[in-house]
């Protein structure tokens, strides 16, 4: 069980992956039986909220340094591209409510959005570390909420219910 936990914690920190394919695997029966729902949300938001304040700090300063790297350049140079463009968007749309886009920028689980990307943004906008810790950790949330009734069927017996 310890193995599933690790895996599912480790799952939460990798960009792009995140809490989304997390939730998932933790309620799937890989590695044994499914894990129970508290300790999973608690352990996957853990592992999704942990890498913030590094990516908000210095992700930005590593990924400047790294964009003219010889091996590295191309991949440093797509996440400063995809920062700038995510926080470009975000503050475009949302205008004077930022921190509510920057929270449903999180919390809907779209590929390329989520917690490693809004605090990118929100570190290129300069914004508030802790109102975006607040957007971001709720925005972690939701998409965990969604995700769970994504992976127990929820939404395709409401699309059945209605088609």
């Amino acid at each position: 069980m310890f193995k599933k936990y690790l895996l599912v914690f480790l799952t939460s920190m990798i960009p792009l992956i995140e809490l989304r394919g997390a939730v998932p695997i933790g309620l799937s029966n890989l590695l044994g039986d499914s894990l129970p729902i508290i300790q999973l949300y608690i352990i996957c938001i853990i592992g999704n909220m942990l890498p913030v304040p590094f990516i908000f700090f210095f992700a930005r300063k590593v990924l400047e340094w790294g964009a003219d790297k010889k091996f590295i350049g191309k991949f440093f140079t797509f996440c400063l591209e995809k920062g700038e463009k995510g926080g470009k968007k975000l503050q475009e749309t949302a205008g004077r409510g930022l921190y509510f886009a920057l929270f449903l920028f999180v919390g809907i689980p779209l590929p390329g959005t989520g917690a490693w990307t809004g605090t990118l943004a929100a570190s290129f906008l300069d914004m508030d570390f802790k109102k975006s810790v607040i957007a971001i950790m709720s925005g972690v949330i939701l998409a965990g909420i969604i995700m769970g009734l994504a992976s127990a069927g929820v939404f395709g017996a409401i699309g059945a219910v209605f088609a």
